[in-house]
């Protein structure tokens, strides 16, 4: 019989005490930002533990943020974003990952290198191209900029390539097209995949604050990250009502992260494996 490791078992424990700190680090200030939130109006943070806590700050911070059409607005972005960058990243994806053409490679290059060119040195740009196009102060221009997605196509192209091509050609042999392959057999295979980039995009969208400010000034486009930069304007001084405001804010996309995070982790961590 083969005695134990004690140098796994030294490391298991080292490695448990990283994550551990790791962890702590990452939760904190969430732990922060949610006790503060229940403390009186206008409390400071140091006499929070003297104080009682309610839900007032919640239901003022909701009614004077106006978050209730801000989270309408939100979503309805952030999930029409998702659902652009899913269509064409799963038409690009394949087309690159099984379809072979001349270019192919020099197109995924082009692919990758829009990853490393960040968003707001095409703003003025984009602006002129939605100003042209009579877009602005429209949901569409909170949409088209980032309808497409370079790290979505890579994405999808490397879970593609897992998939056996015996498949592929089993579907053909009974008479599927290249979209009806795409569809019933690729598709349902590259769920995890595609729910990473769903929670990459949705989480993406709902924070971002860049293009509401620059592309919208009408108050009926304002998006949640909006609403909360102007809420916090208003609020500098009262933190337990800021907090509530940052915790109304985050609590819908930790919950969306909650519920996808197992898809979440076999999406990342297979990605890229060839069978």
């Amino acid at each position: 019989m083969s005695k134990p490791n004690p140098n796994l078992k030294s490391g298991d424990f080292l490695s448990l005490v990283v994550l551990l700190l790791g962890a702590l680090l990452v939760l904190l200030p969430l732990f922060v930002v949610f006790l503060t939130s229940f403390a009186p109006t206008a409390a400071s943070p140091e006499n929070l533990s003297k104080n009682n806590w309610s839900l007032a700050n919640y239901r003022a911070a909701w009614q004077q943020g106006k978050f209730l059409l801000a989270f309408a607005n939100s979503t309805l972005v952030a999930i029409a974003v998702t659902a652009f960058q899913i269509v064409t990243s799963a038409l690009a994806g394949y087309a690159l990952a099984r379809l072979k053409f001349r270019g192919r490679q020099a197109l995924l290059l082009v692919v990758l290198a829009t990853l490393v060119i960040p968003f707001q040195l095409l703003v003025i740009p984009i602006f002129l191209v939605l100003k042209w196009g009579h877009l602005i102060n429209t949901y569409w221009a909170l949409i088209l900029p980032t309808a497409v997605n370079g790290f979505g196509i890579f994405l999808l192209r490397q879970y593609f390539q897992t998939i056996p091509v015996e498949l592929e050609e089993a579907a053909a042999i009974d008479g599927a097209n290249r979209l009806q392959i795409l569809w019933r057999v690729m598709l349902p295979l590259a769920r995890p995949a595609l729910v990473t980039l769903f929670l990459f995009t949705f989480i993406g969208e709902w924070n971002d604050l860049f293009k509401p400010l620059v592309f919208t000034t009408r108050p009926e486009l304002r998006t949640v990250q909006l609403a909360l930069a102007e809420f916090q304007e208003q609020f500098t001084n009262n933190w337990p009502l800021m907090m509530a405001a940052v915790a109304i804010a985050t609590v819908p996309v930790m919950v969306l992260f909650l519920i996808g995070q197992r898809q979440f982790i076999q999406g990342i961590g297979t990605t890229g494996i060839k069978n």
